[in-house]
């Protein structure tokens, strides 16, 4: 409870009727809360002026000892700030939600010959892009439709730039093969036209465009082309016709609802794009906090349009809300097929509400038998695991996964790249990552985990102990996962420390199952990590040891004879042709790739 009186009248007294941001603070300074405003003195007056505020609000209020505002120029800028105080400062009581995945958007590169691609996160000017999508799965299904129709090309530029024939995709028609010449440039241009006009959603001018063609080609006597255009405008309407709910108005829209159960909060937003339904994601905030479904949405509709200059129109449940940004079109549904589009939404929020309950009360018991097992005073909240990953001792690497609260928190994983030991020396790297990851916890930078798992018999065990006493945290507690008889799961040896004996846990144990499937993502994760360090040491391009040859040569000599293997054939007098190699320098090339 707040002792610190905030003196409300006299501080409302001061505000401005201007748009602006205000920040709630209480007694040790810490911001409670950001909100922006159309009018101040308005918006933060009733906050102390009326009654009725929810839980969350009323808990609030009792805590705040003092108030900061920020007067904008317009609605917009203070809605900008807002968004750029919350995710800085990360309020108590605001309602955060965390969007660790961009969306998914389908690019048109510039150029003579466009590229079309899937891409995440920032764009590029050179490029147009077309979404957002909901999921890659929709992109890609987009993309595969697209590239059946229009027969764009999908290849990377170094690709395109060096192809001497045609790809597969030209051979099972998914490619005009612009980089041989099989299509003239305009030609090409209005195929991708005509994706564009697809992409936008103007479905029905593409197929009338279409069709005109094929009528004209027929016409013309041309009846192998009016095939190929038939079979694109089949395509189209297939996929048109196949749509669970689609409008005979080429829409867009977006549809959120907010659901309260049991005292969980989900927004849910689902995306119709050309009047076509593409699917929905669900979010969720970052801390349970007690909301109505209206504060919800009105959180998440601040936050996820922050960053939209033109948002499509917005359908909304509840509706109305109290205060919605002035920048945003938004409505109740207005007709069937929206109420449709809108009752998905909200169906899809409690499925997603009941999934996350049911994953929780899993979560819960599998951490609950894993403290029985174990005999450990508190469930472990987090569980960190190591496995080390190499090739007769090449590229080896170390991974961290990280279990919090039952579940996989992939943003907390680590990799590490082991470097200075004796090559195939297992004991040595788990010493090497274990000292760099808990030396920060040793310090005082980070915090411990509740549990810690070594993937490995007796002796990796042994070490991780020996690492964890030099670092003053012998009170860790610690799980050696040896693997079992012919390495078969469910057959593993718990060396536990603190047990003189060896444990094995029940096959059905549920705490058990948390062991392995945690082992089992921190030997995945080593996996990927070393194939990835051992990829890039073997496509390390000799030429980087040749020295006199830098980036642009490397860049000009690669391209000129298609890849390391055409610059292995070259010659001597092969490589003095190539703009900047001197003899010298050609002859130093072709010592150092075949020595």
């Amino acid at each position: 409870m707040n002792d610190t009186v905030f003196d409300s009248k006299g501080f409302l007294a001061t505000l401005t009727e201007a748009p602006g941001v205000y920040r709630m603070l209480a007694a040790d300074g810490a911001v409670l809360y950001v909100g922006k405003a159309k009018n101040l003195k308005k918006r933060v007056s009733s906050y102390f002026q009326k009654t009725g505020h929810s839980p969350r609000i009323a808990l609030m209020l009792q805590q705040v000892a003092g108030m900061e505002t920020t007067a904008t120029r317009s609605e917009a800028e203070a809605l900008i700030l807002e968004n750029t105080l919350i995710k800085k400062l990360k309020p108590k009581y605001n309602i955060l939600f965390r969007d660790d995945k961009s969306y998914a958007y389908i690019g048109l590169s510039g150029g003579e010959f466009p590229r079309l691609f899937y891409h995440r996160g920032s764009f590029e000017k050179k490029s147009r892009y077309f979404g957002p999508f909901p999921s890659g799965l929709a992109v890609r299904e987009a993309i595969q439709l697209i590239q059946k129709t229009f027969l764009l090309r999908t290849c990377e530029e170094a690709v395109f730039a060096h192809r001497s024939r045609p790809c597969l995709l030209h051979q099972i028609h998914r490619c005009k093969a612009p980089c041989v010449g099989l299509v003239a440039a305009a030609d090409y241009a209005a195929d991708v036209k005509l994706a564009e006009l697809f992409l936008k959603g103007r479905h029905g001018e593409v197929i009338e465009k279409l069709t005109a063609q094929m009528e004209t080609a027929a016409a013309a006597l041309h009846f192998e082309q009016a095939a190929a255009l038939r079979d694109q405008i089949k395509a189209l309407q297939a996929v048109l016709h196949r749509q669970y709910v689609s409008s005979t108005k080429d829409a867009d829209v977006d549809i959120i609802a907010a659901v309260v159960e049991r005292g969980e909060l989900c927004v849910n937003l689902a995306m119709v794009r050309g009047g076509l339904h593409l699917g929905d994601r669900t979010h969720f905030p970052q801390a349970n906090v007690e909301a109505s479904a209206a504060e919800g949405l009105a959180a998440f509709l601040e936050q996820h349009y922050a960053d939209h200059e033109k948002p499509p129109r917005l359908i909304l449940d509840p509706w109305p809300l109290e205060e919605v940004p002035a920048s945003l079109h938004c409505g109740p549904a207005k007709n069937e097929m929206e109420r449709a589009w809108l009752e998905m939404a909200l169906n899809n929020a409690r499925l997603a509400l009941t999934a996350r309950r049911q994953a929780t009360a899993r979560a819960g018991g599998r951490l609950e038998a894993l403290r029985l097992a174990l005999d450990l005073p508190e469930p472990p909240r987090r569980i960190e695991c190591f496995d080390i990953s190499h090739t007769m001792g090449e590229g080896t690497v170390a991974s961290c996964v990280v279990c919090v609260d039952g579940a996989m928190k992939k943003g907390d994983y680590r990799r590490f790249n082991i470097a200075g030991i004796t090559p195939g020396d297992d004991y040595a790297a788990m010493r090497q990552a274990l000292t760099r990851r808990y030396e920060k916890v040793s310090s005082g930078e980070t915090a411990p985990p509740d549990l810690v798992l070594i993937d490995g018999g007796k002796g990796q065990h042994a070490v991780a102990r020996e690492v964890f006493a030099e670092l003053g945290l012998g009170d860790l507690p610690s799980i050696g996962v040896a693997k079992g008889e012919e390495r078969k799961p469910g057959r593993e040896t718990l060396f536990v420390h603190g047990r003189p004996e060896p444990l094995e846990l029940a096959m059905d144990n549920a705490g058990f199952h948390l062991i392995q499937e945690i082992r089992d993502e921190a030997h995945r994760f080593a996996i990927v990590g070393h194939r990835a360090r051992r990829a890039k040491a073997r496509g390390r391009s000799a030429l980087e040891d040749v020295a006199g040859i830098g980036p642009t040569r490397r860049r000009s000599l690669l391209a000129h004879f298609g890849g390391l293997d055409g610059v292995k054939a070259a010659t001597v007098e092969d490589l003095c042709r190539i703009s900047g190699i001197s003899r010298k320098l050609a002859e130093a090339i072709h010592k150092q790739l075949h020595d």
